[in-house]
């Protein structure tokens, strides 16, 4: 199968190319020259901004439509754990996915991953929802729950 690169891949085409199992955001691209260090394998960076790609379009494509009609939030990387499992190389093709593991009342958990002939490196980041102006939290709809629970099998977490 071909693999279509950054446009969200099917549960289909997540599967054929070796992933555990299908995530709600998974995105495809290629490791850049301009991505490598001096050892010509990819920099520790480069896997941060690859996250944040996919994290970004979790958000646009999946969560923002929930605060139609209603100013839109700050969304903050509050914390982040990077596992690095193994070294990729120029021209390796891989993706990337999202899924929410579990939430608050205007915070969520997410797990990221990064795929390419198998499990490369790991992301937990906490995301915080603040008001516009930043001085407050910012409450998650009820419906942006309910579709953690659906669509990611995310559970809520104990205030």
């Amino acid at each position: 199968m071909d693999l279509r690169f950054l446009t969200p891949l099917t549960p289909e085409e997540q599967q054929a190319q070796g992933l555990d199992h299908a995530k709600p955001m998974a995105l495809a691209d290629r490791v850049r020259f301009s991505e490598l260090d001096i050892l010509r394998h990819v920099n520790n960076k480069a896997y941060l901004g690859w996250f944040e790609t996919a994290r970004v379009s979790y958000f646009d494509r999946l969560c923002a439509r929930h605060f139609a009609g209603q100013p839109a939030p700050r969304s903050v990387l509050r914390n982040a754990n990077v596992h690095y499992r193994r070294e990729m190389v120029l021209d390796e093709p891989y993706i990337t996915t999202a899924r929410c593991l579990s939430f608050r009342n205007t915070s969520y958990v997410m797990e990221q991953q990064i795929w390419s002939d198998g499990l490369r490196a790991t992301l937990e980041a906490v995301m915080v929802l603040r008001t516009p102006d930043g001085s407050a939290g910012y409450p998650l709809p009820e419906s942006l729950k309910q579709q953690f629970i659906a669509l990611d099998g995310a559970v809520p977490s104990q205030e």
